[in-house]
Formats: C-alpha cells, structure tokens, sequence
C-alpha cells in the first residue's frame, strides 16, 4: 500500500472513529496546525534578516493595511468554523463534521476555512513587514495545503461521503469562489 493510501486511511479510520478518539485527537491536530503556520511566520522573518531584505512597507503603513486583510481572514476562519460547530464538527480532519457541509461560506467554496488562513498569513506578512512571507512562504503554504488537499483529504472525504461530496467537488471551487469550476462536456453524435 501506498503513502498515500496508507494517509487516506489513516484519515478515515481517524473520522470514522468513535466520538472519543475523535475528541481525544482534535486537539492534537489543532497543535500541529498552528505550529506549521508559526512556524511559516519564523522561518520567513529569519530570511528576511539573513538574505537582509528591505522592510516591505513602512509603519504605520503596514498597520493600516493590515488590519483590514487579517480580519476578512479572521472572519472567514469564524464563519467556516461556526457552520461546522452548527452539526456538531470541527475543523480537524480527524473530527469532522458528521455530514457534508454546504451552508454558509462552503456554499461558495469548498475550502473556505483554509481561504481564510491564507488571508490571514499574507496579513501577517504585511504586518510584520516581511517580503519572504509574502511572495515566497504564503505561496509555497497553499501549495502545500493544495497538494494535502488533492491527494489526501479530498480522497478522504469522497471514500466517507460518496455521491454528495463528488458532486459538491463538481459544483464549487476550492478556494476562490468566482473561478468557475471546469466540467468536462462530451457532445454525443
């Protein structure tokens, strides 16, 4: 078996599992998420020190720049988050919710909670005044987010709720809701 596949299960079975696994791993999941993005935030403020790269604005500049960009994300993070916690899930994918949720924000996209992450890490960026966490690790963060998704948790999601999540995958965008989603037509002759 696959990494891949071996990932996938492990997902599912984590999912699937009784309410207390569930609750027991939440957290743990959660831990690991916000270190990886603390850890995008560092890494980025240390190069741009050692490749000494020009502050990206100037202060108060930053602020008043900033402040609108990380509460559009902070409020699409709110608002993903309480459409999950309305049937009873969470974000973490080893306790999600019990069923396909399309209400809200994921009515638009299907990834909304994310959308608003990475909105709120180029915020960050020009708060800080990093170039590297605009233009180098915010891009490389949703590439890694955009592979996990393809290759792991969509994969997941299709295996735990069959017909409802590929049609929805058909209907709504990943991230940005007014890219129309491409669907193949055959013409029949």
């Amino acid at each position: 078996m696959s990494l891949r596949k071996k990932l996938i299960e492990i997902f599912y079975k984590a999912a699937t599992s009784s309410k207390q696994i569930r609750t027991l791993l939440t957290p743990v999941g959660l831990i690991i998420f916000f270190i990886i993005i603390l850890l995008f935030i560092v890494v980025s403020l240390q190069m741009d020190k050692f490749l000494e790269l020009p502050k990206l604005l100037h202060t108060p500049l930053n602020i008043i720049v900033s402040l609108p960009i990380l509460a559009i994300g902070l409020f699409l993070i709110l608002w993903s988050i309480l459409h999950f916690i309305k049937v009873k899930g969470t974000p973490v994918p080893f306790n999600p919710p019990p069923k396909l949720v399309t209400t809200g924000p994921y009515a638009h996209v299907r990834n909304p909670m994310l959308t608003g992450v990475f909105i709120l890490l180029f915020g960050f960026g020009v708060l800080f005044r990093t170039i590297s966490l605009v233009f180098i690790f915010t891009p490389i963060f949703i590439l890694f987010n955009v592979l996990e998704l393809k290759t792991i948790e969509e994969p997941e999601l299709e295996k735990r709720l069959g017909k409802e999540y590929i049609e929805y995958k058909k209907r709504v965008h990943m991230f940005i809701p007014w890219l129309k989603v491409r669907t193949k037509k055959r013409f029949v002759k």
